[in-house]
């Protein structure tokens, strides 16, 4: 072992090495990027330009076949690249809009503590923005929403939808009575692991602990257990506490590895969801709603009433394909003390000061009994550019 460990430590030691050389590059390279978007201000360019990305896909893929890297290796690896150079362009921009929202401390409510999946989603988005991170945990969406309307937080991340359980419609509720605006988005994977404090075994399990999304999300993985007793939580970090307490053979968690680790825990199987793509997708909302300049891609969600009549839904959705804007979300949920009225959520692809966009929000107004833009904010759904001839190429 001794022998095997000398031979491997000179080794390992060069690959440390190349790997913090690699974190300089990329650094270096988002500044650069960071150069980039304030060129594109100027000249007022779109933050994307997908030709230009596939051109510099083919040849990243020409020099790596050079080096003996597998095409789908190098297009994989600058697809995550290229993403992060988008976001990041995308977020200054943002910032260079909306001066006010610009401040040394962002204080952010959200759902649960450290650990939960809100805590890394809030996380994620905001190591984009400038200021240092207040977190604000919350044990109720309501709480979440009453910290901003009341000036105590600043924003709101709240979880809206997931690709697995669906629409989350306590928050479209919390949505139909506040003032707030939405002021973003971001989508989160979901990585639902078996989380215990002790060194036990699956079969020892007889207690989970989890949020009742999780549950609903990890439905397949319930039922292949037995005698099992399902405890709900108010977030996925109060399960994981609630473990750690224990510290018992026969309780678990299910949240994130990550989260996990926070609270001492460790994973004894992962890839718990019934999708195995499970990803959730977040709102943040502010007091102010936010300018979106018109290089960057926007998303707008509205909130409206049809009048009670035959096909009134049909006619409104007719009023975006006449005005070519697409419809990526379609959400109805009750109007409170009118029964059998419904309230129609829409998250469109368009921006409100684009001339489309303001053309449909008026023949919307005079066609429904009531409609709200509820916000207009920068997608962060980046589509990955194809390079069809990356096969050709690996094979030339």
């Amino acid at each position: 072992m001794t022998d095997t460990q000398d031979l491997l430590a000179p080794i390992r030691e060069q690959i440390t090495e190349v790997d913090n050389q690699l974190l300089t590059l990329l650094a270096q390279r988002r500044g650069l990027t960071n150069q980039v978007a304030e060129a594109k201000i100027k000249m007022d360019k779109q933050v994307r330009d997908q030709q230009r990305e596939e051109q510099l896909l083919v040849k990243l893929i020409k020099a790596g076949q050079a080096f003996g890297l597998d095409a789908h290796y190098v297009t994989q690896l600058f697809h995550v690249i290229i993403e992060d150079s988008v976001l990041n362009q995308q977020a200054l921009l943002a910032e260079r809009a909306n001066p006010e929202h610009s401040q040394p401390l962002n204080r952010v409510a959200f759902l649960g503590n450290k650990g939960s999946y809100s805590y890394l989603a809030t996380q994620k988005y905001f190591s984009r923005r400038a200021g240092e991170l207040l977190e604000i945990g919350c044990q109720s969406f309501n709480e979440i929403i009453h910290k901003v309307e009341s000036n105590q937080a600043d924003y709101a991340v709240l979880p809206i939808e997931n690709t697995s359980s669906g629409s989350i419609n306590e928050v479209y509720d919390q949505l139909q009575h506040t003032s707030l605006s939405v002021i973003g988005e971001l989508t989160h994977p979901i990585k639902h692991s078996l989380l215990v404090a002790t060194d036990t075994e699956i079969s020892k399990i007889k207690t989970l602990y989890a949020h009742p999304q999780v549950f609903a999300q990890c439905s397949h993985f319930l039922a292949e257990l037995s005698n099992i007793e399902v405890k709900t939580c108010d977030s996925t970090s109060a399960a994981m506490m609630r473990v750690n307490e224990l510290k018992s053979d026969s309780c678990a968690a299910i949240g994130s590895e990550a989260g996990g680790n926070l609270y001492g825990l460790h994973a004894i199987k992962s890839n718990l969801a019934n999708q195995k793509e499970n990803h959730s997708r977040f709102i943040v909302v502010a007091r102010k709603a936010v300018k979106v300049p018109l290089q960057v891609p926007a998303k707008t969600t509205l909130v409206m009433s049809t009048v009670q009549k035959p096909g009134a839904l049909v006619e409104a959705l007719l009023v975006l394909r006449d005005n070519n804007i697409n419809m990526t979300k379609l959400e109805s949920r009750p109007i409170t003390g009118n029964p059998w009225e419904e309230m129609f959520y829409l998250d469109v692809e368009g921006n409100v000061q684009d001339g489309p966009m303001q053309q449909a929000l008026d023949e919307l107004k005079a066609i429904t009994r009531y409609l709200k833009v509820l916000g207009c904010y920068p997608t962060e759904e980046i589509t990955p550019t194809k390079v069809a001839a990356a096969s050709a190429l690996q094979d030339s």
